[in-house]
């Protein structure tokens, strides 16, 4: 029998996030102002103020980030999604190459992972309720991948790796 599952997770905007979409405005204005005052450009600054908008736009809207974890059959693939714009895969591989499912309880903390540096975040946030993680070898370097499997997606990895997971 095969087993398809989807899940759709949007990452939480922080603090950062909205400081930095201050900064793109406060830039993007300060740039207007200061190209509408040079001289040989006053011709074409309506067009650089759209264009600069646009560019102001484009970058406060990438923020936007979503996440979507694909099991099929025991593979795991985990896509981002920057303002349902552009996709790109971040991570993929067989819940049978986990050494390790677990949930994440006392945060980045946790003994486990500590000593792990390369991390795949795919999480709305780290704080949230139901963060795990699985350790791997993925592209030759031991990794800790995050996210938030929903239940359907556990009974599917507990079908393939009973021993490994630790709920």
């Amino acid at each position: 029998m095969d087993s398809f599952i989807e899940k759709i997770v949007a990452k939480k905007k922080t603090f950062k996030d909205y400081l930095i979409s201050i900064g793109i405005v406060l830039a993007g204005t300060l740039l207007t102002l200061i190209l509408g005052f040079i001289q040989f450009l006053q011709p074409f600054w309506f067009i650089i103020t759209v264009a600069i908008i646009y560019f102001m736009y484009q970058l406060i809207t990438s923020s936007n980030i979503e996440y979507e974890y694909i099991v099929t059959n025991g593979d795991l693939d985990i896509d981002k999604i920057i303002n349902k714009r552009r996709r790109k895969r971040i991570f993929s591989a067989n819940c049978k190459e986990f050494e390790i499912l677990a949930r994440l309880k006392g945060g980045l903390n946790d003994r486990r992972i500590q000593n792990i540096t390369n991390r795949i975040m795919a999480v709305s946030s780290i704080d949230s309720e139901n963060v795990f993680f699985a350790i791997l070898n993925y592209k030759g370097e031991k990794t800790a991948v995050f996210f938030e499997p929903d239940e359907r997606m556990l009974n599917t990895f507990k079908l393939f790796i009973p021993r490994k997971i630790e709920a």
